[in-house]
């Protein structure tokens, strides 16, 4: 058959690549963003009373009510901020459904969408598969900060979306309330979306505040929040998550949403809306997690690699540049194959491949784990 693809310079992912790598050497991966523990007992035993009390059939387009409710509660609790559970939330199949389906939605062909890099590597092949165009806005270890100039130096009449991500996938930083006003500021009367990818709001360090769009009145209006369970409740394979915004943008999500989904796991929905009836659920995640960064980083403190405390998500960037000049893709590779432990190079979502000799290990590992991952990179 003869064909064009929609995507001709997309390939395997390197979070598949280095996983079979880790699983071909027996290595030890940390390398792709999932825990290596079980989910909570509670929660499991939820979504199982919730099959058992008849959850097994379609829910509504939508997502269970129970679940919508308990959103729009948590938002209320942590933001001061009020999501319709009727008209302004929708459950989706994991945020990578979400982020895809506002795209698809929104962009039409020629529209520009400004997206930082380092990316999270959905992003940029949703824009294309719709006909927009990617405006990158390259961003520099070991800081990952925004130059506002440069932003506003990149919007045009065709800028439809700005795509942003904080706490950020990859490099574990976080924006700060100057920079959303930066870009409140940017965007102000202008038919902008942001679509602001939130997925690890609740794994925040160092008593930093999460600085989500709704907080920012100009922004909410103009925005979709996307937001993952999998990440919060440590079971990523469940793709159970879920989008925010006002009434006039989630009306049209829906039209999308409809078509491509309808809806997702029933009992899961149930399950989770039950088990977010305890608080606690969600608001000691970053304890736990910082608990998890502080032990991994104090096992490397002596090791020849150099890092700033990650801020945020459950990932750790590692400057490599006292080891070796090696191509950070070709690094990892060897440390897989030759040191048996697996890491993600950053340089795959970078413009142009850009390599700043840094790789990103995910601490979302038991102890044991942590343990021995620290006593490998401690030989090299």
């Amino acid at each position: 058959m003869n064909f064009t693809s929609k995507l001709p310079n997309t390939g395997t992912t390197i979070f598949t690549v280095m996983s079979a790598l880790a699983k071909e050497y027996n290595a030890i991966n940390l390398s792709q963003g999932f825990p290596n523990y079980p989910s909570s007992q509670k929660l499991n035993t939820l979504v199982y009373d919730a099959m058992n009390k008849g959850y097994n059939q379609y829910a509504p387009m939508a997502g269970n009510l129970d679940l919508r409710l308990a959103i729009a509660h948590k938002y209320e609790l942590l933001y001061k901020n009020k999501y319709h559970p009727e008209k302004e939330i929708t459950v989706t199949a994991g945020a990578t459904q979400a982020i895809y389906t506002i795209i698809s939605t929104f962009i039409r062909k020629d529209d520009e969408v400004v997206i930082f890099k380092p990316a999270y590597d959905c992003y940029e092949p949703a824009v294309e598969i719709n006909g927009g165009k990617p405006v990158a806005i390259q961003l520099s270890a070991p800081n990952y900060k925004v130059n506002w100039e440069e932003v506003a130096s990149k919007i045009t009449s065709k800028t439809k979306m700005i795509i942003i991500n904080s706490p950020h996938n990859p490099s574990g930083t976080i924006w700060s309330k100057e920079d959303m006003l930066q870009l409140q500021k940017i965007t102000i009367n202008t038919n902008i979306i942001i679509l602001s990818d939130e997925v690890y709001e609740h794994i925040i360090f160092d008593a930093e505040q999460h600085q989500s769009v709704c907080l920012f009145e100009d922004l909410k209006q103009r925005s979709f929040i996307t937001a993952s369970f999998g990440k919060t409740f440590h079971n990523t394979g469940w793709k159970i998550g879920y989008c925010c915004a006002p009434e006039q943008l989630m009306s049209e999500f829906r039209k999308v949403h409809q078509f491509n989904v309808f809806s997702v796991h029933h009992p899961s929905q149930k399950g989770i809306a039950d088990y977010m009836k305890d608080e606690e659920s969600y608001l000691s995640l970053n304890i736990f997690f910082q608990r998890k960064r502080d032990l991994f980083l104090n096992l490397i403190s002596e090791s020849r690699f150099k890092f700033q405390a990650s801020k945020g998500t459950y990932f750790q960037v590692l400057d490599y540049s006292d080891i070796t000049d090696e191509y950070d893709v070709d690094f990892a590779k060897r440390l897989t194959k030759e040191f048996r432990i697996a890491a993600i190079p950053l340089s795959v979502f970078n413009t142009n491949n850009k390599d700043d000799k840094v790789l990103r290990f995910c601490f979302a590992k038991t102890e044991e784990t942590l343990i021995q991952a620290a006593e490998i990179l401690n030989r090299i």
